[in-house]
C-alpha cells in the first residue's frame, strides 16, 4: 500500500507567508552563537569588515533566528496532554502544517544550503518555507516518505541571505 495520498499530495507547493525573525541581527547574539560554534573570526565583531561589508553573522546564523517571541504559548507545552502529539514540529516550527502523519516516525535526511550573503549586524532577517516536494521511496525496512522543505531567509528588501532545502525522512514508527 502506498504512503502517497492525495492528501498528502496536496501539501507539496503549499507555502508560509513571508515572517520576521523575532530580533534583529544582534551583537550580542552573534557574539554567543560565533562562541557557541567555536568559529572565532574577527569579522564577526569588526564594524570596519570591508570584506562583508561591515561586522556579520556566521553564514548558518540567519536559520537559528526564528524562535518564539517572549511570552508565546510553546508548541510542546501546548500539545503536552494530546495522546497523540509525538513532539514533532520540524515544519510547523517554520509555519507550514503539520503532514496528515500521525505515528510516523522523523529522521533527518539531511539539508543543502545555499549562501548567497552573510547577514549584517543590525538587519532584519525574514524567512518563506514551503512543501518543495514529498517523494515515497523503498527502504530496506520499507516504504518511506522524503518531505523537502525549502526555507528562503532574505533581508527586509528581500535580498537573498540563503536557501535552505531539507530532506525529512518519514516512516511508520516500528
Amino acid at each position: 500500500m502506498s504512503l502517497m495520498t492525495e492528501e498528502l499530495k496536496s501539501y507539496i507547493g503549499r507555502e508560509t507567508g513571508r515572517s520576521a525573525a523575532v530580533d534583529t541581527v544582534e551583537t550580542g547574539a552573534v557574539r554567543r552563537y560565533a562562541q557557541a560554534i567555536m568559529d572565532p573570526d574577527p569579522a564577526y565583531m569588526d564594524n570596519e569588515n570591508v570584506r562583508f561589508g561591515g561586522a556579520a553573522a556566521p553564514p548558518l546564523y540567519p536559520a537559528f533566528m526564528f524562535r518564539l517571541p517572549f511570552g508565546s504559548p510553546d508548541y510542546l507545552t501546548e500539545r503536552g496532554e494530546d495522546p497523540d502529539f509525538d513532539g514533532l514540529v520540524t515544519a510547523v516550527s517554520s509555519g507550514l502544517p503539520e503532514l496528515p502523519l500521525p505515528g510516523f516516525a522523523l529522521l533527518n535526511g539531511g539539508a543543502e544550503i545555499e549562501l548567497f550573503r552573510y547577514a549584517r549586524h543590525g538587519e532584519k532577517v525574514f524567512q518563506k518555507s514551503r512543501y518543495a516536494d514529498i517523494r515515497e521511496r523503498e527502504s530496506k525496512s520499507g516504504p518511506m516518505l522524503l518531505v523537502l522543505v525549502e526555507t528562503v531567509y532574505e533581508t527586509e528588501a528581500g535580498e537573498p541571505l540563503m536557501r535552505v532545502v531539507k530532506t525529512l525522512l518519514r516512516r511508520r514508527a516500528a
